[in-house]
């Protein structure tokens, strides 16, 4: 049986929403905030102690360390306390990181003492605020796609992606704040403290608004509790009717006997296109981009104020088309996206490299740069999280999820922390290298990924069903 109706309670599902966003805010604030006090870390805790350009890369990306933990670990604790309550957990990780993260030397160690302990320490509190991140990355787009529609899932899902690069536009206007007018040496002995603490602000209102939210339909069937399950559909959908609809086929995914909740009963081909979107979503070399954005700007000739600012400006830019992607998204489909995307990017990095070679940094550098940027965020960043809150079947979906974040992490952790020796080395190699993986992006988009448009959870749970069935027809066909 269909309900054709489209209606649902649009004033409820975006007040949740909005809530649940608030850990892509998180993830976005936690992983930028280095980008204006990198610099001074390196200041304090690299070259003081006479540490190699390697240490300061693993060191600028020792959160993603985290970033991999907390994707590892979200599926088990998303399965096993609920969504919602596993994000209240991120939100202490991001307060308590935030702290130590700008006061490393608390209880241990005397402040303007470096030692390699205290590097040490200051990498395990960036780490902690990762472990969230990892978490809030994994189970917010989980949460928004188990409660969101079918018709507005992919436009609601890409919100979380808005909220990322709103807390990273959010923190580099912090941060250029915090370092305006300031004296160089002053923000490299305590205004990079200030950067970091800040971001205690938005996670304790984080962890008070997680109260206020309810947990996941589909979570709550599968640990029997149908009746709140139906109170909450039904309060979404604003039909009792509709959430009835939508409460048998939740049932019927999770009761089918094929559904043994191992991570391959699906076959193996949905858990390889979720990881390899996650990886390439970061092989790109997007977070290059926002973790040394300042830096790259100040190598074109711009000083401290005029980088910061630059990269505000960047910021905006990557607002305005993520809202793009938010408008598009539930009517063209994440395919072409995806692929428009991957060309521009493709774009974007070959003319930086270009340039790079010629030794031609300018204003066309941060032209082809925003290019890269803006293609990123009208596609491979809201849509890869929509795709992965989607082509999941509700069985498997907290621990496939977990595996293909957990491998996003581990791609951006290589990309993050081999961006400094690589710079070093060449830099029209390396923006050359993040542009073929643009290219290839696309490709792999054609090739493997199905259109999850207009489709329920449940609807996209069955296209996977069919693709094993024709994959185990084939290998019995050539057993003959």
């Amino acid at each position: 049986m269909k309900v054709k109706t489209k209606s649902y309670n649009n004033s409820y599902i975006i007040s949740i929403t909005l809530i649940a966003t608030l850990g892509g805010l998180l993830f976005g604030y936690d992983t930028a905030v280095i980008s204006g006090a990198e610099k001074s870390i390196q200041l304090y805790l690299i070259d003081s102690l006479g540490l190699s350009s390697l240490v300061h890369g693993l060191t600028v990306s020792s959160a993603l360390i985290g970033c991999i933990i907390g994707g590892l670990i979200s599926g088990s604790f998303s399965n096993s306390i609920g969504r919602r309550n596993s994000l209240i957990i991120a939100a202490i990780l991001f307060f308590l990181s935030a702290l130590g993260s700008a006061y490393p030397e608390f209880l241990f160690f005397n402040a303007g003492e470096p030692s390699v302990s205290l590097l040490i320490t200051f990498n395990l509190y960036r780490i902690l605020g990762g472990i969230g991140v990892g978490m809030a990355s994994a189970i917010s787009p989980t949460y928004i796609g188990e409660i969101a529609p079918q018709e507005i899932r992919g436009k609601l899902v890409s919100w979380y992606q808005f909220a990322v690069i709103f807390g990273q536009l959010v923190v580099y206007f912090v941060n250029w704040g915090i370092a305006n007018g300031q004296p160089t040496a002053w923000v490299n002995d305590i205004g990079w403290r200030f950067m970091f603490a800040s971001e205690a602000i938005p996670a304790f209102l984080f962890f008070i608004l997680l109260f206020y939210v309810p947990e996941t339909p589909r979570y709550l069937v599968s640990k029997n509790k149908g009746d709140q399950a139906f109170n909450i559909l039904s309060k979404i959908n604003g039909s009792k009717e509709k959430a009835k609809v939508v409460l048998s086929e939740i049932n019927e995914s999770l009761n089918t006997v094929t559904s043994s909740g191992k991570l391959f009963s699906y076959g193996k081909t949905v858990i390889i296109v979720g990881i390899l979107l996650s990886v390439f979503q970061q092989f790109v070399g997007i977070n290059v981009a926002l973790y040394y954005a300042p830096r790259i700007f100040e190598s074109m000739g711009a000083g401290q104020n005029a980088s910061m600012m630059q990269t505000v400006i960047m910021g905006l830019i990557n607002v305005i088309f993520t809202i793009i992607a938010i408008q598009t998204v539930d009517k063209w489909g994440r395919k072409p996206l995806l692929i428009i995307g991957s060309i521009g990017m493709a774009i974007g990095m070959f003319g930086v490299a270009l340039l790079a070679h010629n030794g031609a940094f300018g204003i066309w550098t941060l032209i082809f740069i925003i290019f890269y940027t803006a293609s990123f965020m009208m596609s491979w960043g809201p849509i890869c999280w929509v795709l992965l809150s989607e082509i999941f079947p509700n069985k498997i979906r907290g621990q496939a999820i977990a595996f293909a974040v957990a491998a996003q992490w581990a791609a951006n952790f290589f990309i993050s922390s081999t961006y400094p020796p690589m710079i070093e080395f060449s830099g029209p190699l390396t923006y050359g290298f993040y542009g073929l993986m643009s290219v290839l992006s696309a490709i792999f988009v054609w090739k493997m990924v199905p259109e999850t448009k207009g489709k329920s959870l449940e609807q996209l749970e069955s296209l996977w069903k069919k693709r094993k069935k024709e994959q185990t027809g084939t290998k019995n066909v050539s057993n003959i």
